[in-house]
């Protein structure tokens, strides 16, 4: 399943649930530097998801806020849950 993420770099409560411009929001405590914070949010998917880190890849928005990421295993149970955070 295909997922359009908003990365918020640098949140004092990391976590992943609700709704920005119809995007998963996931909040990370690492800084936008060197890609940390986009590997964090590839982390905290794949646990809000209850899959393995390897089963989300990122698809595109490497060096945005805004990512698509492909998430395998996901259904849309799963996503409805987190976007109603």
């Amino acid at each position: 399943m295909r997922v359009t993420v908003r990365v918020r770099p640098g949140s004092p409560r990391p976590g992943v649930g609700g709704e920005y411009d119809g995007a998963l929001v996931v909040r990370v405590s690492a800084p936008a530097v060197d890609g940390r914070a986009t590997e964090a949010a590839l982390s905290a998917i794949a646990a809000a998801f209850g899959v393995r880190r390897r089963d989300v890849v990122l698809v595109t928005g490497a060096a945005s806020r805004t990512k698509i990421v492909e998430v395998a295993g996901a259904g849309q149970a799963d996503l409805d849950r987190l976007l109603s955070l």
